[in-house]
């Protein structure tokens, strides 16, 4: 978990490292938002270390508000809608896309509701224990529910895909949900963020494997398009 900024600084740097071997597998223009999410999740990590020191008075407070704001912004904006929008643009199955862009229109709500509560505010940063906690007053009422539809968005998408890496990493994340979410609400962002850069790791091995499938397997011997 995220214990501390040395944790954050070390996945993220690993994670983005492997996003960008993923951005070099490649093949169609398609893959490019799916190779992106290992790198924005690790850059995401980076952000959080700076959160980290500012909350221990090791940087200044501007910067620790400005990557909070960042921080944020990816965690409740970006990633509901980039995650069902990546897996749908690699997917194969006509029946499936329509489930994960489904999805995406959940997240798409989703990061709207999210985006106004951010900038309705007021947002209060602790460090709680081996997290930080994110407080969002406006999110009182409706945090629950939000986060709710917001799991459903982004491991709906990974679990609804016909490519059983992105069906793995969906279903690894979601069993993560309830565990985090016992564990603590007002760190869940942090922890579930910290835990989904992971294992997007599974992102490059599908970019790779899909590549040498593309390069060595005969399409005769390829795997039929689960429906």
């Amino acid at each position: 978990m995220c214990f501390s900024p040395g944790a954050d600084a070390i996945v993220g740097t690993v994670v983005a490292g492997v996003g960008i071997d993923a951005l070099r597998h490649v093949r169609e223009k398609d893959e490019i938002p799916l190779a992106s999410i290992p790198l924005v999740l690790g850059l995401h990590q980076l952000t959080e270390t700076f959160v980290w020191l500012g909350l221990r008075g090791e940087v200044a407070e501007s910067i620790e508000r400005a990557a909070m704001g960042a921080y944020l912004v990816v965690a409740f904006s970006v990633l509901p809608v980039l995650i069902p929008t990546a897996v749908g643009l690699v997917e194969r199955s006509r029946y499936r896309r329509w489930v994960i862009f489904g999805c995406g229109t959940v997240g798409a709500i989703v990061a709207a509701a999210f985006t106004i509560a951010l900038g309705q505010g007021p947002i209060n940063v602790a460090i709680d224990g081996h997290h930080i906690a994110y407080y969002v007053e406006s999110l009182d009422q409706s945090g629950g529910p939000l986060t709710a539809f917001y799991v459903l968005a982004t491991c709906g998408a990974l679990l609804a895909s016909s490519h059983r890496d992105l069906e793995l990493m969906g279903a690894l994340n979601l069993a993560a949900v309830p565990i985090l979410a016992a564990l603590t609400m007002s760190g869940f962002a942090s922890l579930w963020c910290f835990w989904a850069a992971i294992v997007s790791v599974v992102i490059a091995a599908h970019l790779r494997r899909t590549q040498w499938r593309a390069t060595v397997v005969p399409e005769s011997r390829r795997m039929p398009t689960r429906v």
